[in-house]
């Protein structure tokens, strides 16, 4: 199988400029391609997993990634896909993100010996002369062909700032560059990319007249047609400091079975021949589908060690067995105990299992918190230092948040 169709099978391609030509350059290694990346925080999240991954894949078959930093454009923000404005970052923000930005990314991508470039678009975007610009590339572009774009459809009606209005401009000219720098032959992004992605390959043509290619890539969505990694509380993170290793792993877990299989196609490196196998699979297989899926993405992004300790907590939460020592703690002190005891309530809010006291108050009277396995009806029960004991004690509330507890 080639590298393009393993693409296709894996469900990866959504859309591109030129099928042959593209085939033609990725299977034999002759693709310098970009994927880009805005530094609108200090982690990239699952979002961007998808495009790592391609990329992984990509290099492997001997074509050269570029990850281009979105320093300059990071300025502006992109509107795909929003329905408000981006909060403008001060540069140091934008810098402190994309410093963590290449730490993650060396996971997934080998910069060694030219292999790889990192570049940040605030090289050349904010050198850029205002009344050059407009003359060397303002005539390329049609504004009538250009607020047909979906990205800028969705803005339309809440109102778009004439500052996001120059960010197609901004992507296409970053291929330009690329282009003329890198020999940059194709661009890969988000399905919700492609209007951005054909900017940058006919400014290329119109200027150079020269071909270049772009691809978008699915997005990751679930079977409800929602866009994957978020969570109640928030972004599923690649840093472990913002999204442990733990909670990384329970959030593949714990997807719907309808996404598993597709999640296993699209992200990880498993022979394809093995996951069709598991095409086959239902009932609890299908939970035997999804610890593979949490295990091989969990290696991936935070290393072997970390997915196994990982597994073993969620082994030991849910079915009995497995090591507890790497659940999610809290530690208890001497201060939160009153006259020698502590109820379930203040655990409940200290451990951050329940945002307040009525909060935590409402989860135990609706029958939604155990301690050790064992169901808690009174919100009024206490436990002292002694019955939580040295190993501690698990807490959960609903079905997937939980914490062992321990006293110092």
């Amino acid at each position: 199988m080639t590298c393009y169709e393993e693409l296709v099978a894996r469900g990866l391609i959504a859309q591109v400029t030129n099928e042959e030509e593209i085939k033609e350059m990725i299977n034999n290694g002759k693709a310098t391609f970009y994927i880009g990346f805005d530094p609108t925080a200090d982690s990239l999240h699952v979002g961007h997993f998808m495009a790592l991954c391609l990329m992984k894949r990509l290099q492997m078959a001997g074509n050269k990634p570029i990850a281009l930093i979105g320093g300059g454009t990071g300025m502006i923000g992109d509107p795909s896909g929003r329905s408000d404005m981006r909060q403008m970052m001060t540069p140091e923000m934008i810098q402190h993100n994309c410093d963590c930005f290449k730490v993650q990314m060396s996971k997934f991508i080998d910069f060694s010996d030219d292999k790889a470039l990192m570049v940040n678009n605030a090289d050349w975007l904010l050198k850029l002369n205002y009344v050059d610009l407009l003359r060397e590339v303002g005539s390329c572009f049609s504004v009538n062909r250009m607020l047909t774009a979906e990205c800028y459809k969705q803005r339309m009606e809440k109102g778009l700032s004439f500052l996001e209005f120059n960010y197609m401009i901004m992507q296409s000219y970053d291929f330009y560059e690329l282009f003329r720098k890198y020999g940059c032959n194709m661009q890969f992004g988000g399905d919700d990319q492609w209007s951005n992605m054909l900017g940058g390959t006919e400014l290329i043509r119109r200027k150079l007249g020269k071909d270049a290619h772009a691809m978008t890539i699915t997005l990751l969505l679930n079977s409800e047609g929602k866009k994957m990694g978020k969570t109640q509380s928030g972004a599923v993170w690649l840093d472990p400091n913002k999204t442990s290793p733990f909670e990384f792993y329970q959030y593949w877990r714990n997807i719907a079975d309808a996404d598993v299989l597709k999640c296993l196609r699209m992200l990880t490196f498993l022979p394809i021949e093995q996951i069709d196998e598991m095409d086959k699979w239902e009932g609890s297989q299908l939970n035997t589908a999804k610890e593979i899926l949490a295990f091989e993405l969990t290696k991936l992004v935070h290393d072997e060690e970390e997915a196994k300790k990982a597994q073993e907590a969620s082994r030991a939460l849910f079915s009995g067995a497995g090591n507890s020592e790497n659940m999610p703690s809290h530690q208890l002190t001497a201060d939160d105990f009153t006259e020698g005891t502590i109820d379930i309530l203040s655990i409940l809010q200290k451990s951050g299992l329940a945002a307040s006291r009525s909060e935590a108050r409402r989860n135990v009277e609706q029958g939604g918190v155990s301690v050790d396995g064992q169901q808690i009806k009174d919100f009024k029960k206490t436990f002292t230092a002694e019955e939580i004991g040295a190993d501690g004690i698990v807490v959960k509330r609903g079905k997937k948040n939980f914490m062992k507890v321990t006293v110092q």
